[in-house]
Formats: C-alpha cells, sequence, structure tokens
C-alpha cells in the first residue's frame, strides 16, 4: 500500500494586514503571539510564520527588540520552524524590513518575490470603527502604495539568507514572481528545494478561482520542474476553500490570523489554533499526513533550530 504524503501546514500568526480593530483574536503583545504560535504548533503546524506589533496600538514593527520578546519562548515550547518575515509591512523600508531576520538567522525567511500594488482600502468598508489613528491611515494610504521588492532588493535579501544559512518562504503573488524566482534560480543565488507559497485573493496579485490556482501551478510545474514544494495561501474568505483544493492537487498549506480573521462565514477564528484544525481536519479527510516539524525540515533541507541565533 503506498505511503500517504506528508503536507507541511505553516500558520502565519499575526502579519501586517489586518489591525487590532478588526477582530478581538487578533495577536498583538508579545506574550499573545507566543501564546498563539505555540497553540498552532501543538494543533498541528510545523511551520510558525511570525511578525511582531508594538504592543501599545497593534502597529507592525520590525524592531529586534520586538521579536526577542517571543522568539525564545517559542523555540523553547515547540519544535515548530521559525519563520521570519522580511515582508514586514508594505509601508517599510527594505532595510527595515530585514532586520529580524538578520538578526536571528531563523531557518526559514520570507521572501515577496516582486514588486506590487498592495490594495488593502477595500477592508474600510467592511471594517467602520477604530481604536487608533493609525489604522485608518494604514488602509486608506494602501491607495496609492507599492510594496517595493525590485531585483537588487531581492538579491540583497537571498545573499543576506544564504551567508547564513536561511531558506525562504518564496511568496509569490502572481505569474511574474514566478518567472522571478526562476531568473534567480538560473543565477544561482535560489537554491533548491524551492518552498513556493502561490499567494490568492490580495488586491494587486492574482485573483482568487480556482483557475488561477491551477495556472499558478501550472506555471510553477513549467519553470521549477521538481526543484519545489508547493504551498496555498488564499486569502480572507478565499483561506479554506483553495487550501482544500491545493491539498487535493498536491500542495501544502498555509493558515493563520495573517490571512483570514475567519473560521466559517461571518464567524471570527478565536485562535490561530482554531484554523490549524480546521484544515487539518481536511487534510486527515483527504487520507493526508501532516508533517511534523523534523518532516518539513527533511523536506525543505533546513539547517535545524539548534543553528539559529535566539
Amino acid at each position: 500500500m503506498a505511503a500517504s504524503r506528508k503536507v507541511i501546514i505553516t500558520c502565519a500568526v499575526t502579519g501586517a494586514i489586518h489591525t487590532p480593530s478588526m477582530s478581538p483574536h487578533l495577536p498583538v503583545t508579545a506574550s499573545e503571539i507566543a501564546e498563539a504560535a505555540i497553540g498552532a504548533a501543538e494543533a498541528g503546524a510545523a511551520i510558525l510564520h511570525l511578525h511582531a506589533r508594538d504592543p501599545k496600538d497593534g502597529r507592525p514593527t520590525q524592531d529586534p527588540a520586538a521579536f526577542a520578546e517571543f522568539l525564545p519562548r517559542i523555540k523553547q515550547a515547540t519544535k515548530a520552524v521559525v519563520n521570519i518575515t522580511t515582508g514586514g509591512s508594505p509601508h517599510m523600508t527594505v532595510e527595515e524590513r530585514m532586520r529580524p531576520a538578520s538578526t536571528f538567522k531563523p531557518e526559514v525567511a520570507s521572501l515577496n518575490m516582486g514588486s506590487m500594488n498592495f490594495g488593502l482600502f477595500p477592508m474600510m468598508k467592511r471594517f467602520k470603527e477604530f481604536k487608533h489613528d493609525w489604522e485608518v491611515k494604514h488602509l486608506e494610504n494602501s491607495r496609492d502604495l507599492v510594496f517595493k521588492n525590485t531585483y537588487n532588493d531581492i538579491e540583497k535579501i537571498l545573499r543576506i539568507g544564504n551567508d547564513n544559512g536561511t531558506r525562504f518562504e518564496f511568496e509569490c503573488y502572481d505569474t511574474s514572481h514566478l518567472y522571478n524566482l526562476a531568473y534567480f534560480a538560473e543565477a544561482g543565488l535560489a537554491k533548491p528545494p524551492f518552498f513556493v507559497q502561490t499567494v490568492f485573493g490580495l488586491l494587486g496579485g492574482i485573483g482568487a478561482h480556482p483557475e488561477d490556482l491551477m495556472h499558478m501551478r501550472r506555471t510553477a510545474d513549467r519553470l521549477l520542474g521538481s526543484n519545489y514544494h508547493w504551498s496555498v495561501l488564499g486569502a480572507g474568505r478565499n483561506q479554506m476553500p483553495l487550501a482544500s483544493i491545493g491539498a487535493s492537487m498536491g500542495s501544502n498549506v498555509r493558515v493563520g490570523l495573517e490571512d483570514s480573521l475567519w473560521i466559517a462565514p461571518g464567524t471570527f477564528a478565536k485562535s490561530n489554533a482554531d484554523q490549524v484544525r480546521k484544515i487539518r481536519q481536511v487534510l486527515e479527510g483527504l487520507s493526508l499526513e501532516v508533517a511534523t516539524p523534523d518532516e518539513a525540515r527533511d523536506m525543505l533541507q533546513l539547517k535545524g533550530g539548534d543553528q539559529v541565533a535566539f
């Protein structure tokens, strides 16, 4: 009897898109982020994708001191792979966004594979009351916002990661980003096996129709062959449907309150662990096995949790 395929669940715990006023369950303080990450790992997430926030108002921050308040606790409490963002917030410079990954040398760091429009302003229609002034500006200013990752930026991030033994979650928001990854692979700066996180449903990137998902898969297959591990991230209400479709087609999956605040139509997820448990139920219903952290390390050829700087 054939062995079941192992599926990596990534959980993106808090992110920089949603603001504290949008959900009472969004982790903001270091303690909340640590507890949410540990809960997600206990529920079955092999990889924890981590951002930090200012505990006073929930504003995204890339200050390494903010990460230092929760990274050691997560490492001590779980065996999960820690993935530190280099995306930070679209409003930050590349230098700001790189500081935590440069400081802590994680096993994995995220890397957006191109510059893009990043439209968060439609959320203003769904959420009317905000506790902090920065939240309104954060959303409204995205009408005129380009998330900047030029070829020079990407090369700089890749070289820093390569020097530190950090591998990447290559976040691809459109087919052009897959071509960018193929370019850096040919240049020898991005090294297989690639962990390709295809992102669907954010305004400025590819849509969230199943045909979009299949087009990204076909393109990745054509450009990268068998040298990559595919993962699916659906934003908002697309989270569970697209992860389910992707898993049935051979993908790994990403969930978490960074990507969606919801567990069902009109119902907030009360925790990141809720979303991990739900997608785990889907995977097991498809007779797929959830990868452990060490299995994820083997699949992605990571350096190991004992080789990080936290």
